[in-house]
């Protein structure tokens, strides 16, 4: 999805995953995988989108805050 411009290590993805699933936003279940092999799968839940739509907000809110700032900074640049 983003072209590999974020790279996410297994030392990090999985805490994170294992926090997500703790705070009841994401649940789990252990099914086959296209390999055959048993595999976690996580799904959203519904407070997990809830805090999904409410963070995409704050986020949204910060990227156009920043954006104005450097448009006024690079309107300031001869």
């Amino acid at each position: 999805m983003s072209r590999e411009a974020l790279q996410a290590q297994q030392g990090s993805l999985y805490p994170a995953l294992h926090r997500l699933e703790y705070k009841k936003f994401l649940k789990a279940a252990w099914k086959a995988s296209d390999t055959g092999r048993e595999a976690k799968f996580y799904e959203l839940t519904a407070m997990g989108r809830a805090h999904l739509k409410a963070e995409t907000v704050n986020w949204t809110r910060l990227t156009d805050v920043v954006g104005l700032i450097l448009k006024g900074t690079l309107e300031g640049i001869s």
